[in-house]
């Protein structure tokens, strides 16, 4: 019986020993895991700590596109942060000493001799451009796998460690091949002392070193299309001052364009990054410009389209769509060398018919073009799906495959049949008859529907060409989603019902889909009349020609 207990207090122990190494080995990958998301939280604290109190433009990556070396301890590094101002870039442990060590971009100083004032170079030492040139030697540099070589932060020049002589530490920076486009810091700082003692002749500050001074404002659009705002943001940044750069996902058109009151008159040219509903947008705040009296200050407009349809931008040779194919230097060059041209924006008033109706009229303003029927119902549909889920339509190739989607469904089903039954126009006071049409749209730029030249059509007939600055809309009819499609292929042509200063629309009954520029809505019994507006001055860049630019001007 002795023999027995013991046995049992020893299978017992071995019972109690089992349950103790289980619970061990199920805590203790518990409590490693709890105790490394606790330090990985309190690390990421501190990191976002130190970003909103520094006066760098930090961003975190997992990982570095090229080759990079943290600025303080100069060990290799895959991961860490970046500046996008000034290039610094640094490891997890070495961010704070670089937050205290290393200046960032100054956009405002103030120098002994006003805006003509000469600015040191600003170096930073490693982590060059790739294939980059020595400004002494002109060999490249960064070949060598450690931090090693200079940039500096205005002008981009690059200089080897052992060409980095005593004279070029204190040498004036040019602000290098984009110094008409830059924004001096000490040119702002005169210029807000001028604003304080109530002087306004600022035309008559030319800043150091400057002829031909036109300097630029990017304003991007972080949420358009294919979500390349971001990368945009830190790019131009990084080759101009800070302060031309604006994030309109933050700061209102109309704010950012207050810039432009610090610069001279008719001299600042706008780099719009977005779709053509942006560049509505910015157009829109300069129009209030207007309206407060600011006409001097009125700049031009360059687009770079982000967008899906980027119909306004293709107009304006800028390209149907911009994926990162070509870098910003040349984004910059095109907008150095772009012509000023004019381009019509109109007054879309609709007013609900009904003998008690009290609204106000809805007015838009409309740069693009206006239409009734299929395409206005894809765009209804388009939008009310990306409402509902609009991190599922953050690719332009996704969007352009929902418009196709709706498209082929509308052949179907037809929703839009018999409109010539259902509204009447009015062109110049002149009332048109129409054929069996299931769509209508009144036309102000050349390009439609994501890069068509609906008023063009094949080619293959002599109309005159239709133009953004001539103060007449082009006004087309379809027979349905399958006839859009044959005309941008070029299978068909539209059913071309004239060109007008003014257009008049009356839908008398049922309620059918329209939009302008892409804005979509479903509209009751109505009129809409189309009037012109006012002139937005726009950049227009040459460079490049698609087939349908090189057939228009074969044309001619």
């Amino acid at each position: 019986a002795g023999m027995e207990g013991s046995g049992d207090a020893s299978r017992a122990v071995a019972d109690w020993r089992l349950a103790v190494w289980t619970l061990c080995s199920v805590l203790l990958p518990v409590l490693i895991t709890a105790w490394c998301s606790f330090q990985r939280s309190r690390r990421q604290l501190l990191i976002r700590d130190i970003f909103r109190k520094s006066k760098h433009d930090w961003h975190y990556t997992d990982l570095f596109g090229q080759p990079s070396y943290c600025c303080v301890c100069a060990q290799h590094i895959l991961r860490g942060a970046f500046c996008g101002c000034c290039g610094l870039r640094v490891c997890e442990r070495c961010l704070k000493k670089a937050d205290q060590r290393f200046l960032c971009k100054e956009i405002m100083m103030r120098g002994t001799a006003g805006a003509a004032s000469s600015m040191p170079h600003h170096w930073i030492r490693g982590n060059v451009p790739l294939c980059s040139c020595c400004m002494v030697c002109k060999q490249q540099c960064g070949t060598q796998p450690k931090l090693c070589d200079y940039r500096c932060v205005w002008c981009q020049y690059t200089v080897h460690d052992e060409c980095m002589m005593d004279y070029l530490r204190t040498e004036d920076c040019t602000f290098g091949e984009f110094k008409d486009l830059i924004i001096p810091p000490y040119y702002l700082s005169t210029i807000n002392q001028m604003r304080k003692e109530k002087r306004t002749s600022f035309e008559k500050v030319v800043p150091y070193c400057r002829k031909h001074w036109m300097p630029v404002m990017v304003l991007a659009n972080t949420r358009s299309g294919n979500n390349m705002g971001e990368i945009l943001l830190a790019e131009f940044k990084m080759l101009l001052n800070p302060i031309q750069v604006f994030d309109l996902s933050k700061i209102a058109p109309a704010k950012a364009l207050q810039l432009c009151t610090w610069l001279p008159n008719s001299a600042v040219r706008i780099l719009v990054c977005g779709g053509d509903g942006t560049v509505g947008w910015v157009l829109d705040a300069i129009d209030e410009m207007k309206i407060k009296g600011q006409e001097r200050h009125i700049p031009q407009v360059a687009v770079l389209p982000l967008g899906t349809g980027n119909d306004l931008s293709n107009t304006l040779g800028w390209g149907a769509g911009y994926a990162g194919e070509v870098p910003v230097e040349q984004i910059l060059r095109n907008v150095m060398e772009a012509d000023g041209i004019k381009l019509d924006r109109w007054k879309v008033q609709v007013t609900n018919k009904g003998y008690y109706n009290l609204r106000k009229p809805k007015v838009f303003t409309m740069n693009n073009y206006f239409s009734i029927g299929p395409d206005a119902l894809m765009a209804l549909n388009f939008h009310a799906h990306r409402e509902k889920t609009p991190s599922l339509f953050s690719s332009r190739i996704i969007n352009k495959a929902v418009y196709f989607f709706y498209g082929t469904k509308d052949c179907l089903v037809q929703e839009c049949k018999d409109l010539n039954k259902k509204v009447e126009l009015e062109l110049d006071g002149e009332r048109i008859e129409l054929p069996n049409l299931e769509g209508i749209i009144v036309l102000n730029i050349g390009y439609w529907g994501g890069g068509c030249r609906l008023w063009e059509g094949m080619g293959d007939e002599p109309y005159p060409l239709a133009r953004h600055d001539d103060g007449l809309l082009e006004v087309v009819g379809v027979h349905g989603s399958f006839h859009c499609a044959q005309i941008q292929v070029k299978l068909a042509n539209p059913v071309r019902l004239g060109q007008a200063h003014t257009v008049r629309l009356i839908l008398k009954s049922s309620k059918m889909p329209m939009q302008v520029d892409g804005e979509p809505w479903a509209q009751g019994p109505c009129t809409v009349t189309i009037t012109h507006k006012t002139h937005a001055l726009m950049l227009y860049h040459s460079g490049e020609q698609t087939d349908d630019d090189d057939a228009s001007s074969l044309s001619e």
